[in-house]
């Protein structure tokens, strides 16, 4: 993994918001752009940035795309992914965001789309 291509990744914040969702398990695309409050043009350029880097990785589950961190993180993307832990608990969008992340799941608990994110 090239080492300015992923500090480039860090330096957006929207990007930064996915990957500490993306930190407490895979999300649907929908999910995302519900708890970020972003557009599906903007969340999916977005997402492919980053599965591009070799950060995400995308399965299919019928109409829907789960987006995850990859399984095997290079040490680079896991050291940066433990320092955008440790600072998440201090950031107030980040917390809000996880919030909201529960609220969404939790709401949708019954719904065909919590099913392919748990399912995955």
């Amino acid at each position: 993994m090239d080492v300015i291509p992923v500090y480039k990744c860090f330096c957006d914040t929207q990007r930064l918001r996915i990957l500490n969702l993306l930190s407490r398990g895979p999300l649907c695309v929908c999910h995302l752009m519900e708890i970020l409050d972003v557009d599906q043009v903007k969340m999916s350029k977005q997402l492919q940035y980053m599965k591009k880097l070799g950060m995400l990785e995308v399965e299919r589950v019928a109409q829907w795309r789960i987006y995850r961190i990859v399984d095997s993180p290079s040490p680079l993307l896991e050291e940066n992914l433990r320092c955008l832990q440790d600072f998440a608990g201090e950031d107030l969008n980040f917390a809000g965001d996880l919030r909201r992340r529960e609220e969404v799941l939790n709401r949708s608990e019954s719904d065909v789309l919590k099913a392919c994110c748990v399912a995955v």
